[in-house]
């Protein structure tokens, strides 16, 4: 297990090593012991999202881990109801999304960003201590990260999706 925390040291994805080895427990499968780092904060681009949290609460905290042009993303309007909806602007694209969940939220920003380089990809890594668990990574480092075998993302289809759309 110890090339788990090897694999994330290489990619630059681990903010403190001792700790993370501190932390790290053998007997974890791989992907659990990555949502326990992700927990401790100790993941480079790490977001814990507790479950109560709505998309247009996390705008401000997951344009700013994704960096580059998102950072730049406007959220215009909100409403509620009979789903939630979000006017966005980005750059010269004005859309509205309906949201049913954070996932959702994290498709279309992934969408929206797949051809800018400056930003990151938002990897869902799945629910730990009753939060969402999410990285966002480089996208010269997404395509090494998804052959990693401890790192399997709800969302591996979308993210593997847009390396092929940036070729």
């Amino acid at each position: 297990m110890a090339s788990l925390l090897d694999s994330l040291a290489r990619l630059r994805l681990l903010k403190d090593s001792e700790d993370a080895r501190e932390r790290f427990r053998p007997e974890d499968l791989p992907h659990l012991a990555l949502l326990r780092l992700a927990d401790a904060g100790l993941l480079v681009g790490g977001l814990t999202v507790s479950f109560g949290v709505r998309a247009d609460e996390l705008v401000g905290p997951l344009t700013l881990a994704m960096g580059g042009a998102a950072r730049r993303f406007k959220l215009l309007d909100v409403r509620e109801r009979p789903v939630l909806e979000l006017h966005i602007l980005a750059g010269d694209v004005s859309e509205r999304w309906e949201i049913e969940d954070l996932a959702a939220f994290v498709h279309n920003l992934n969408d929206l960003y797949r051809a800018a380089t400056d930003v990151r990809a938002i990897a869902v890594l799945g629910e730990w201590n009753d939060a969402l668990q999410l990285l966002c990574v480089d996208k010269a480092s997404l395509a090494r990260l998804l052959q990693e075998p401890f790192f399997q993302p709800w969302n591996r289809a979308a993210l593997a999706s847009l390396m092929s759309k940036a070729r």
